[in-house]
């Protein structure tokens, strides 16, 4: 089940605000013009800004987020008409032959076992075409984030419009690593409504992430930092092979050969 703070409609309605300016997001429609990507699926796209943006852009999008309240704050914004929307998690997106499937946030670190993360590599890959890439973030466990979060103390409030004045505060909760746990806790001012949301996040090192994405049918292309977040998070760029272990162009070649003896 998603987190309150993305499926409890009177928190997914204040989290854009929460949330900030997106910096991250021009990386990934830089990303999206690199690779020459047209048709794309977000996972986890929760209240659908990378979504709407690469819509915007021209390109065919699906977004897929198991928060039907993030969904439907999705599905408010301007051009949201453009995207198409599911309900659900990874293994909900039928074969789209997308040229890119994209994981912004902290999307890549909520799947807590290795069978989740597993299920969701596979699905993804089964959305993508051939030679497709997968691109997403996350946390350098040895920047240690958490402790920067445990120090942040004291909270933050915003004017939001249809909410009023709203409260956040922000605690860790536990440290077992690779899991760190922390609550937000929302106070609206307008009628004294507390709500809390608590969440876990795995803290994965890029040798787990590399052999995960080579075992499930991915070749690593490319390891960056994130433009916003100098030092603190890897940006993975991962192409879905053809076959274990074969990349697209091995596949074509072969098929080639294989119809035109000359080739052999």
């Amino acid at each position: 089940m998603p987190d309150a703070i993305f499926a409890y409609p009177l928190l997914a309605r204040v989290y854009d605000a929460f949330d900030g300016n997106r910096d991250d997001l021009a990386a990934y429609l830089a990303i999206a013009d690199e690779l020459g990507a047209v048709r794309v699926l977000d996972v986890g796209c929760g209240t659908g800004n990378l979504a709407i943006l690469l819509a915007g852009g021209g390109r065919t999008v699906v977004g897929v987020d198991p928060a039907w309240a993030s969904l439907e704050v999705a599905k408010a914004k301007d051009g949201a008409g453009q995207v198409r929307w599911i309900h659900g998690d990874a293994t909900a997106v039928p074969a789209l032959d997308a040229d890119l499937a994209t994981m912004t946030g902290n999307v890549a670190q909520v799947f807590l076992t290795d069978d989740a993360w597993t299920r969701t590599l596979q699905a993804v890959r089964a959305a993508l075409r051939p030679g497709g890439h997968l691109v997403f973030e996350t946390r350098r466990p040895e920047h240690r984030a958490w402790e920067e979060w445990a120090t942040e103390t004291g909270p933050v409030t915003l004017e939001i419009p249809g909410s009023g004045v709203v409260e956040q505060r922000l605690q860790v909760t536990g440290v077992r690593l690779p899991f760190v746990s922390f609550r937000h806790t929302y106070r609206f001012l307008v009628d004294g409504t507390v709500v809390t949301s608590d969440s876990t996040l795995r803290f994965r090192g890029r040798d787990e992430v590399e052999s995960s994405l080579a075992a499930n049918g991915y070749r690593v292309l490319d390891v960056r930092e994130a433009p916003d977040r100098p030092g603190r998070e890897f940006v993975f760029i991962a192409e879905r092979l053809s076959s274990a272990g074969e990349p697209a162009w091995t596949a074509l070649t072969r098929s080639a050969a294989s119809a035109n003896p000359a080739l052999r």
